[in-house]
């Protein structure tokens, strides 16, 4: 494997692990406090130029909404009660971060593209992260198996992403940014839906995106 496509994969890696547990922990009570903290910390405009596969205008941005939405700490109510709005409930979410919600004609979770993605993962013999009552098909724990196939399992990355991940991944992160009220999360689903439009890019895939039902 030549260099190129090593530092590829190690951008990956790092838009993976770095993003995908930001969808899936809470703010105060979740694992990711770390994360939170160096994003409230950040030079943004450093970090821009060194944020892979988005250009350093759109990453300043975005990570800039990111660092505002933070200026009160990740224990600040208005913060934390955005992520349950969005990601927990118990009101209906106005953007959903499963997949088939989007995919399935019922706008389902455990729709036809979780069960297709479940197989999938069961064929190349790649471990769930989560218990079988969780759908595989949440925004941040797709983000985080795509850390860890293209560290992993590198020759499973494109068909991964061509068929299960970018197929809805910038439809359902442009409504997250629209239903945002908060600019952490604006500023996060724009940076996740720019950093996986320019890993589409880097590697060529060709996506074939389905009808969406909502």
């Amino acid at each position: 494997m030549d260099d190129n496509k090593d530092a590829v994969l190690e951008g990956v890696v790092f838009v993976g692990e770095t993003l995908g547990p930001l969808f899936l922990n809470d703010p105060k009570t979740g694992d990711a406090g770390a994360a939170f903290q160096a994003l409230a910390e950040l030079d943004v405009d450093a970090a821009a130029v060194e944020w892979p596969f988005v250009d350093d205008e759109e990453a300043a941005r975005d990570l800039g909404l990111m660092k505002e939405g933070l200026a009160k700490g990740a224990e600040d109510d208005d913060l934390v009660w955005e992520y349950r709005r969005l990601f927990i409930g118990p009101a209906p979410k106005p953007a959903p971060p499963w997949g088939s919600v989007y995919t399935d004609r019922e706008c389902v979770v455990f729709g036809q593209t979780t069960l297709e993605l479940r197989a999938w993962m069961r064929e190349q013999g790649i471990e769930r992260l989560v218990d079988d009552k969780t759908p595989e098909d949440h925004i941040g724990l797709m983000l985080v198996l795509m850390a860890w196939i293209a560290g992993n399992r590198p020759e499973a990355l494109d068909e991964y992403l061509s068929l299960h991940l970018l197929t809805w991944s910038s439809h359902f992160l442009d409504q997250l940014a629209g239903v945002a009220d908060q600019p952490f999360y604006e500023g996060l689903a724009r940076l996740a839906q720019a950093s996986l439009e320019g890993i589409q890019a880097q590697l060529a895939l060709d996506v074939t995106y389905p009808r969406f039902y909502r």
